[in-house]
């Protein structure tokens, strides 16, 4: 058996664990956890089986900091379809996605301020977001809706407004995937992702939204497990010493912290281990390596900070790299705190930028609205129908957010204002007379998105119309049934509305073979795209999204009935 770190020099022991960011399971800290960061480890980062409210979370960060008041404590938290805060509800605020296709970068602040608003309040000091990638390539299977989008302009604009929204309430942002995620087809959670372009090309679409996210105030940089040829066409750029420090340090003069994407992914752990990625990683220049989505025990952090230490010590690893990142994480603990403190002192935040427009509607290919314009939220028992999002419950239904100066519509009109719709051919579709039944086609999920998250129509219609019926249904299950399409979709919409949901419809064939059986047979049908649209105009009326949330299917069932504010 390897020697661990404990009987190493002492020294080196504090460098490894301070440079080390572990996951945990439960909802309080084991008792690992504390003493390791009474030792010296420099981070944690929570997931959201850490999460039953903001007001655990918060004792949660508390007991910690009682070790060690410089502690990060870190999550990744985008809002949208990546939620570690609400993913036992779905998200309150919609993605990226959805605001870049608002395109109004004081909302965007707004919304990101939110989000740090609830972070701050729970004691996190660094959030795992934005993702800056521009999604240049629609068939990607691991970015798609958490990007701004597939302009190179719109992505930086919208990341910096974000960067500033989320700092002004005291939490750090972290600007990923560094050299850029979104011309991939490949999940680095399963396998390693190639970026095909020059290094020209690269500069002028991937690049970008990273040096407007420097100009912002970023303080954080997350690496991507992929290979860039154009710059190394060895080394994935997490691990590459020509991508983290020539190109990140030394051209674009990025001098914060430089933190990993979960380093037991498969695209490094492939190849070099879980422990020799992360010798591999601060050896190639990054400063934190993330670990702990799916190995959090105190096992990994042994063999992760012993596997530091022997490289130091047979010379793989040299101990000025390792001192260096471990210094960087300590002033990025102390600029983190401070701002945190210093929000706190303020009363709360810093501000944020002008005033958000709440009238706009959605947009509508026919140039008119279907009644779901932008108030700022309808008090209960007025006879809108709106569904009103007054509190955010968490944990399913384990804790509750009971500070209400928290609590915002700012992230219902954002999904409002995102929702177009687009008619067909023939008598309005709009809004719908009776209750529908709606198909909910239902795709599997990257790990990045927690699977157990709710999101779709089904069930904010059924809030509204209380006779609407629905199902589920997944690509293994409609492969083994020769019949389910017409018993479980066609059939119980015989006489009513059929509403068909789809997610990422693009990149699922059989999601799309499903919706054109289904429209043959109902071309009256009403389409509900959740995802990354596909460009195609679907069924009677077509209504996108933008991604799947809990507020973005609140704000659909919204305009499927009618509903106004």
């Amino acid at each position: 058996m390897a020697p661990s770190a404990s009987s190493s020099d002492p020294t080196l022991e504090h460098l490894a664990h301070s440079v080390l960011q572990p996951g945990f399971e439960g909802t309080t800290a084991p008792d690992w956890v504390r003493r390791r960061v009474s030792e010296g480890l420099g981070s944690v980062v929570l997931f959201s089986r850490n999460i039953e409210s903001i007001e655990q979370v918060a004792r949660l960060t508390a007991s910690l900091r009682a070790e060690n008041p410089d502690l990060i404590v870190a999550i990744d938290e985008e809002a949208g379809d990546v939620t570690r805060l609400e993913a036992w509800t779905g998200s309150s605020r919609p993605g990226n996605l959805a605001l870049g296709a608002v395109d109004d970068i004081d909302l965007t602040e707004r919304v990101a301020h939110d989000i740090g608003r609830d972070l701050h309040a729970a004691g996190v000091s660094l959030n795992f977001a934005p993702s800056a990638d521009v999604n240049s390539n629609p068939l990607n299977p691991v970015i798609g809706v958490r990007s701004f989008g597939s302009r190179t302009d719109l992505v930086s604009r919208h990341t910096a407004a974000w960067i500033r929204g989320l700092q002004s309430a005291g939490v750090a942002a972290c600007a990923k995937h560094f050299p850029g995620h979104g011309d991939t087809v490949v999940d680095s959670h399963y396998g390693l992702p190639q970026i095909q372009g020059s290094a020209e090309e690269i500069a002028l679409t991937a690049l970008p939204p990273f040096i407007a996210a420097t100009e912002a105030g970023v303080r954080a940089v997350m690496t991507a497990h992929l290979l860039a040829p154009a710059y190394d066409p060895d080394l994935p750029a997490t691990l590459s010493p020509r991508i983290l420090v020539d190109l990140l340090r030394g051209e674009l003069g990025f001098d914060g912290l430089l933190v990993t994407d979960g380093i037991e992914m498969g695209a490094v752990t492939d190849r070099y281990g879980i422990d020799g990625a992360t010798v591999r990683a601060v050896a190639g220049g990054v400063d934190a390596v993330c670990v702990g989505g799916e190995s959090a025990g105190e096992e990994t952090v042994d063999l992760l900070a012993t596997a530091l230490v022997k490289a130091v010590l047979d010379g793989t690893l040299p101990e000025e790299r390792l001192a260096e990142a471990s210094a960087r994480v300590r002033d990025f603990a102390a600029w983190s705190g401070e701002r945190s403190r210093a929000v706190t002192a303020a009363g709360g935040d810093f501000g944020v930028g002008p005033g958000v427009d709440t009238s706009a509607g959605p947009a509508v290919d026919t140039g008119r609205s279907m009644g779901a314009g932008q108030g700022a939220g309808t008090a209960q028992g007025t006879g809108t129908g709106r569904v009103t999002d007054t509190s955010r419950v968490m944990g399913g239904g384990t804790g509750r957010v009971t500070d209400t100066s928290r609590v915002t519509d700012i992230g219902l009109i954002a999904a409002r204002r995102a929702v177009h719709v687009r008619h067909g051919a023939g008598t309005a579709a709009l809004p719908l007379v009776g209750s529908p039944h709606v198909v909910e086609l239902s795709p599997t999920m990257n790990l990045a998105v927690d699977g157990r998250t709710p999101w779709g129509v089904a069930q904010p219609l059924r809030d509204l119309r209380p006779g609407t019926t629905s199902v589920r249904l997944t690509e293994p299950e409609l492969a083994h049934s020769t019949n389910l399409l017409e018993r479980e979709a066609l059939a119980p919409a015989t006489g009513r509305a059929l509403v068909v949901v789809v997610r990422d419809a693009a990149r699922h064939r059989w999601m799309t073979d499903t919706l054109t059986r289904l429209l043959r047979s109902r071309p009256d049908a009403l389409v509900v795209e959740m995802g990354v649209p596909s460009g195609d105009a679907l069924g009677a009326a077509h209504l996108i999204t933008h991604g799947a949330t809990r507020v973005s299917g609140i704000a659909a069932a919204e305009l499927l009935v009618g509903a106004t504010g």
